[in-house]
This record gives C-alpha cells, structure tokens and sequence, in this order.
C-alpha cells in the first residue's frame, strides 16, 4: 500500500472521526481538523494523527489552517472537506456571510484554494462530503445566494450541499489538467451529532429515538467516506461527478449540470471569500 498524506476536516466527531480511525489503521498520514479543542485531540490521540483546530465560521481560522498545514507537509495526497452542518435560524458570521453556505462551502473553497500548490504536488485529490439534500432543497440563485430574501434550515442545507458539487464540477474544470481530482458524495443518513444547532424537523431525526429506526451508524458513513479518499480517480469514480450510495444518482438536480452556473457560481464564491476568480 502507498502512503497517502490525507487532510480531514470535521473529523473531531462523526463520519470524518470514523475515517480517520479507518485511514490511519492502514498506514496512511492522516492530519485531522476540528473545532472542538478537546474531540479533535481524543481522535489524534486515538488515531496517532497530526491536527488542528479551526472553526469555519471564521474564514482567519481557514487561512491559519491553511499556513499550519503548509509548515507541515508539501503536498497533500486528498483533501477531504468533510466539515458541515445544518444551522438556524438565519446567523451572519463575522466575515459577513450566512453561517450554513460559508461553514459548507465557502471555507472549505477557501481552504482548497490556498492549498493548490500541495494538492498539485501530491497529483491530489478533493473529495466534497454533499449530501442527497442538494437535490431535495437546493436551488441556487445568484442573486441571493445566502438566502436573504427568505430563510429556511432545510433549503440552505440543500443550496449549500449543491454548492458542493458544483464547486467539485468547478474544480474538474479549472484543475483537472494540472492533475488534481475530485468528487463529491452523499454519505448516508448517519447517526451523529448532525443537526444539533437547529430547530427544523431533522432535529427529531437525528437527536430522538427516532433515529434508530431510520439512520445507519457512523461507522457506516465513515466507510462512504474512506472510498471516496481511498478512490482511484476513472476507477473507482470518475472525477467531477457526486454519488450516492457510490452511483452515480439517477435523477439528479438539474442545476449541477449547468456548465454556465457552475462557472458563475465559482466567480460569485472566489468574490465571497475575497479570491480572484481563475
């Protein structure tokens, strides 16, 4: 087996917590971030991974993240943005933007971004933990993007899950020459601590009895996730596409695969976190 150097963000808890426990049992160099201090800790003491703390409400954090990890290594083998959630009502953070698309998205397209020398070093791959919610609720407008006009939980999700896999389509586009990969991936309805901070009917899902009868556990989830990072880009999944249940979903939304939105929405979320558009 060759040793991979793998960047795994929300893995303090959860399916990125049970990947890193998977990737390192097989040898791999597993750097493990978080935003609890403490979790993350237990999981690299656990695991015997390197890691970081950062919060992805605050876009310093990701650029702080992004320097500790460059005096770390020179290249990065996978970069899995695996930090989510689900969040309301409507918060603005302090960088000015919706909380639920700019912990989803735009801080882990910051974080890829200003690790793009190291993911070319390492012929790199990005995987995107999405969800099946960007094709239940997620319907992007340009024009309101963080959803001012009318707030929902479940929609925001869905925008920013969807937001996921046109930023990997994005990334197949604009990178893939230069040898870098990616997918995105729906990983089951798992049992962690997803939903915890909102108040929409998935709470009661995931934080009820009812959550025996309808999700799988962790271990699961964390299984979808080391495929995807484990994945031989045109093997195991062709890059630039989402999946779920590892296929290829037979009916998508119909707005990932709009080449002009996908190019859009990459200029309006390189303006967001105050990157130029390339």
């Amino acid at each position: 087996m060759t040793q991979k150097t793998i960047l795994l963000t929300g893995a303090s808890d959860g399916i990125g917590a049970a990947a890193a426990r998977d990737l390192a049992a097989q040898g791999h160099r597993v750097l493990v971030t978080g935003r609890s201090p403490e979790k993350t800790a237990r999981v690299a003491q656990q695991t015997g991974a390197e890691h970081f703390v950062s919060d992805f409400a605050r876009l310093d954090d990701v650029r702080a993240l992004a320097a500790a990890v460059r005096e770390r290594t020179d290249r990065i083998d996978v970069l899995a943005n695996n930090a989510g959630g689900i969040f309301g009502p409507r918060t603005m953070t302090d960088d000015g933007h919706e909380l639920t698309l700019q912990v989803n998205h735009l801080a882990p397209f910051l974080l890829t971004h200003l690790l793009l020398d190291e993911l070319r070093a390492g012929g790199g791959v990005v995987v995107n933990t999405s969800s099946i919610a960007s094709r239940r609720f997620g319907h992007l407008d340009l024009d309101d993007l963080e959803n001012a006009r009318s707030f929902r939980a479940e929609k925001a999700y869905g925008d920013a899950k969807l937001a996921n896999i046109l930023f990997t389509k994005g990334l197949h586009v604009r990178y893939h020459q230069d040898g870098i990969s990616s997918v995105a991936f729906h990983p089951g309805n798992v049992a962690t601590n997803f939903a915890a901070q909102t108040t929409s009917t998935w709470r009661f899902v995931y934080h009820t009895p009812l959550r025996r009868l309808v999700l799988v556990d962790a271990g699961k989830g964390g299984s979808n996730l080391t495929w995807a990072i484990e994945g031989t880009p045109g093997t195991t999944w062709k890059s630039g596409e989402y999946y779920e249940n590892r296929r290829l979903p037979r009916r998508p939304n119909p707005q990932q695969d709009d080449a002009g939105l996908v190019d859009a929405f990459w200029d309006a979320s390189a303006r967001l976190v105050g990157l130029a558009a390339a």
